[in-house]
């Protein structure tokens, strides 16, 4: 069920040769038709369409025994199910939860907090790509065997989202992350608006799904770092996060990165705190794990395009003895092959690079220190490919 990377790490190895059911980001319908994660309904056939989080499949239904109820066209045994109570609201939600279960949302809508203030039309739309990068992220999140719990079960341990505005005072919320409670300005979901925070920020990159991605890092290393036997290793690689937070902000934000931050750390930010590093070191582990299982799945690869990047070898790793440590290395320079492609796929639109990031060998021991922390928390670090 959870076996993720043993998948893509077989997939890399053999591209082309994947059987039919293997973990993917596109989908048939019963008709034929190519489905994708957002979609509600087939544009072919009109089949109603519902994804199935713990089997991460997109599938058309048959009407079940009960009225409302659903049946997987792709695996009929799967059970019964309903679609979530968010299928007609502006977020749009195809996910779909158990019949008997008491809910009405489903688990990714569970997540919710708070919604934006439906009352500005301006916030249908907006609430509608923020849900659609959330569900995006909740998904990859259980496709990986992380633990995906909403506050609403547990309090001081869960996850929560909150999409709001501006105050009664007209001031901005800050996006962040506190005690697991994920706070996002639905004005990030504005195209203009983001682009021009970005510039202002001298930031490369800014996506809605990249702020979800940095943010429950955060989340995260409360987790499964914090109080753990990975604390002392984290300190050593990544800096002591004792360290106070509010001297590093101040001093990030008078005095820049160092000069060298490129040959240790993934972005200028990450250089601010070791939270910080972690955290955007994490959401380019999930950016890399998802864009190659998508190019995967569209039978992508740059393996025999003649492409002078010089491999990483093991001893880039952090742990170089690990026995899954190969089939990292070549997860990590099918990524590199893959990302110089597309780089000039986007320089032939007239685009910004798909990819403006360099990732030296400092930052590939902190990603594997992160995929052996995932690994462990899924309970399947034996089950990565040893002989790619």
């Amino acid at each position: 069920m959870y076996r993720f990377f043993e998948q893509l790490s077989s997939r890399i190895a053999a591209p082309f040769m994947g059987e039919r059911s293997r973990n993917s980001k596109v989908w048939q319908c019963r008709c034929g038709q190519s489905l994708f994660s957002p979609n509600t309904q087939c544009l072919a056939c009109l089949a109603m369409l519902g994804y199935q989080p713990q089997h991460s499949r997109l599938s058309s239904l048959q009407p079940g025994p009960q009225p409302d109820t659903w049946r997987l066209d792709a695996e009929p045994e799967a059970g019964i199910f309903r679609r979530c109570g968010n299928l007609d609201s502006p977020a749009a939600c195809n996910w779909l939860l158990p019949a008997d279960d008491h809910e009405v949302l489903c688990s990714a809508c569970r997540l919710n907090h708070t919604i934006p203030d439906l009352t500005i039309l301006e916030n249908h739309q907006r609430w509608r790509k923020v849900e659609t990068a959330k569900r995006r992220l909740v998904a990859q999140l259980i496709s990986l065997g992380l633990q995906v719990i909403p506050k609403t079960v547990d309090e001081a341990g869960g996850l929560a989202f909150d999409f709001i505005g501006v105050d009664l005072e007209g001031k901005p919320p800050t996006t962040g992350h506190a005690n697991g409670l994920i706070t996002l300005d639905i004005k990030e979901a504005d195209d203009a608006h983001r682009e021009q925070v970005r510039v202002q920020m001298h930031e490369p990159y800014r996506t809605l799904l990249g702020h979800f991605r940095h943010e429950v890092g955060h989340y995260y290393w409360d987790r499964l770092i914090a109080g753990s036997q990975w604390l002392e290793p984290f300190r050593t690689l990544f800096g002591d996060e004792r360290a106070s937070y509010a001297d590093a902000l101040e001093r990030h934000y008078q005095q820049g990165p160092p000069l060298d931050w490129q040959t240790c750390c993934v972005s200028e930010y990450a250089t601010m705190h070791p939270w910080e590093d972690w955290a955007e070191t994490w959401a380019h582990y999930l950016h890399m794990m998802d864009a190659v299982d998508t190019a995967l799945g569209f039978g992508m690869s740059a393996r025999e395009m003649d492409l002078d990047y010089q491999p990483f070898p093991p001893s880039t790793l952090y742990d170089p003895e690990h026995p899954g440590g190969a089939a990292f290395l070549s997860f990590v320079n099918a990524w590199i092959e893959l990302a110089g492609m597309l780089n000039e796929l986007s320089r032939s639109m007239g685009q910004p690079d798909f990819y403006p990031f360099v990732l030296p060998p400092a930052v590939i021991a902190k990603l594997h220190f992160i995929h052996l922390v995932i690994q462990q928390e899924g309970g399947r670090a034996d089950e990565v490919v040893q002989d790619l």
